[in-house]
């Protein structure tokens, strides 16, 4: 693995505690949004997709994604961080508090199935005009990037790549909390690569399944110059 990604399998209140105030430049996190998606360990799509995407998803049943953080969580996160940006955002504004520039995905979901969001919001802390990803990832599938899902609530590499050439500086010290598929990991190793920002990530997952999965993903991944 690239010696710019640090990854660890353990719980995220027990990494940040390891840190000093304001030692991270940047927090990139998605933490659960409480919706329950993966209880029951599928989902299902009612069309079928000429390509790319199963009818129906399977993934282990886990609890996880049963409740939203704790407001621990996010005061460390904001301790340990000096910006943050939080997918799920407009499901923690209790904890989160006031923002003048939200991320916007488009994602073109309910284009083809009602019954997933067109769209995700993420939170951030920067003092700036509101930004707008559009990057098609129709609801549970893959069908317009490839991208093997080995996640459930898994994003597009090329979605964080935008994220961190907007928002990151050159030579930012980059954390995740929830890493779940490691498509962070993947952007950060070809920006470093293509746009030579010189990133460092510190990320963790606490589930170890979805850990090993994940490293043997970014592994593989980051073998080729570029993703985008």
């Amino acid at each position: 693995m690239s010696e710019y990604l640090k990854i660890t399998n353990e719980n995220n209140m027990e990494l940040m505690a390891r840190y000093k105030d304001n030692y991270f430049d940047l927090a990139i996190v998605d933490p659960p949004y409480g919706v329950g998606i993966a209880k029951n360990g599928k989902l299902h799509n009612h069309f079928k997709f000429e390509k790319g995407f199963k009818q129906t998803s399977k993934f282990k049943p886990t609890n996880w994604d049963n409740a939203i953080p704790t407001e621990d969580y996010f005061n460390e996160l904001k301790r340990v961080s000096k910006n943050q940006i939080i997918f799920g955002g407009n499901f923690f504004l209790d904890y989160l508090g006031y923002l003048k520039c939200f991320i916007v995905w488009y994602k073109k979901g309910a284009d083809r199935n009602p019954n997933f969001s067109p769209m995700e919001l993420a939170w951030t802390s920067f003092k700036k005009l509101p930004v707008h990803y559009d990057i098609p990832w129709l609801g549970f599938g893959y069908i317009n990037s490839g991208e093997k899902k080995i996640h459930p609530t898994q994003k597009p590499v090329l979605l964080y790549g935008n994220i961190l050439k907007d928002f990151a500086k050159k030579g930012d010290k980059i954390l995740d909390t929830h890493l779940g598929s490691g498509s962070i990991a993947i952007a950060v190793d070809s920006v470093n690569k293509i746009e030579k920002m010189n990133l460092t990530l510190t990320a963790c997952e606490l589930d170890a399944e979805y850990f090993n999965s994940a490293t043997k993903r970014i592994e593989e991944q980051t073998k080729w110059n570029s993703l985008f």
